[in-house]
């Protein structure tokens, strides 16, 4: 590959809407509301589900990594984000472009290969009940979480580079809100076929991949919730897994669309409205989603924390 060494290390120009200054206005506000409430929400999650230790259970635990995963997801997108809307100045430094990108990976990357974990455990919960606390075993719960990280940094340290080595022939503006792989690769001026590739490879193996695992576990769930007869039965399989396929939905529906498509079909303006909605609105979402068919948390760690003890059990599924 060509190399343009002056085009490193200089500052990039995030155009975003920076010509359509009355629109910015109204992101920074949306941006800033969703962000508040992406830390309010997954923070309290963490907080009770460290606190409480009813809550110590394999669901919670995967909980827990998921809103820490997007509280630094959010966190790692929405300041910079908000800075550049509010100011006059839209740049953001090599180092913070490169810093950015490797972050926002790592985390999104870890975050695919850990909805389908927690759709196993779901499938262990459902399927197996009377062995749940045996096949979900603290040490297990662990390992697949650290399997889960594993796969993010590895997806990071391998894309991350190939993207930031691409000559841009002096090119400092990215026409997007961020640093983000299809907006850095759509700016070359070289060929990109061999880094798109890596990219398409990478994304069938951490999003076709871990989602075809949990297609497959809710169509065995689905058999099993088939054969309940009760309707108390149905109704506690159902929302137990409610929550976590609209999560998946969300998240997996914005990014397949972002990451496995060739760079020449990337259209800026989709792209950029459908990065806020996986970076900021997602994170803000995902705390309601599962707390508000959660009365574990809603009506019984809660009220725990804030001194009023509403006896519950948690039923960790």
């Amino acid at each position: 590959m060509g190399r343009d060494n002056d085009s490193y290390q200089q500052a990039f120009i995030l155009v975003g809407f920076s010509d359509r200054p009355q629109l910015e206005v109204i992101l920074f506000a949306f941006v800033l509301v969703f962000y508040i409430l992406a830390l309010v929400g997954n923070s309290a999650i963490i907080f009770l589900s460290v606190m409480d230790t009813r809550l110590h259970t394999p669901m919670y635990f995967f909980l827990g990594n998921l809103s820490f995963l997007d509280l630094c997801f959010t966190t790692s997108i929405a300041p910079q984000l908000l800075w550049n809307l509010w100011g006059p100045e839209k740049t953001i430094t090599y180092q913070g472009c490169v810093a950015q990108l490797y972050i926002y990976m790592v985390l999104g990357s870890t975050e695919c290969v850990l909805l389908a974990v927690m759709s196993y455990d779901r499938y262990v919960a459902v399927c197996r009940p009377l062995h749940y606390t045996v096949v979900m075993h603290p040490h297990l719960c662990l390992q697949l979480v650290i399997v889960s990280w594993f796969c993010g940094f590895l997806n990071s340290f391998v894309m991350c580079p190939q993207t930031m080595q691409l000559s841009r022939c002096g090119r400092h503006k990215v026409d997007h809100f961020l640093c983000e792989m299809p907006a850095l690769i759509a700016m070359s001026c070289e060929d990109t076929m061999l880094v798109e590739a890596f990219a398409f490879v990478l994304g069938v193996a951490l999003l076709l991949v871990p989602l075809s695992l949990i297609l497959i576990s809710y169509g065995m769930i689905s058999a099993t919730v088939l054969r309940i007869k009760s309707a108390a039965g149905c109704k506690k399989a159902f929302n137990t897994c409610s929550s976590h396929l609209t999560v998946v939905s969300l998240f997996y529906g914005t990014i397949i669309y972002m990451y496995l498509q060739p760079a020449n079909s990337y259209s800026q303006d989709q792209g950029k409205f459908l990065t806020l909605f996986y970076t900021i609105v997602t994170p803000s979402v995902n705390p309601l989603i599962y707390t508000l068919r959660n009365k574990d948390v809603k009506g019984g760690a809660m009220w725990k924390v804030l001194g009023k003890d509403h006896t519950f059990k948690a039923t960790g599924i």
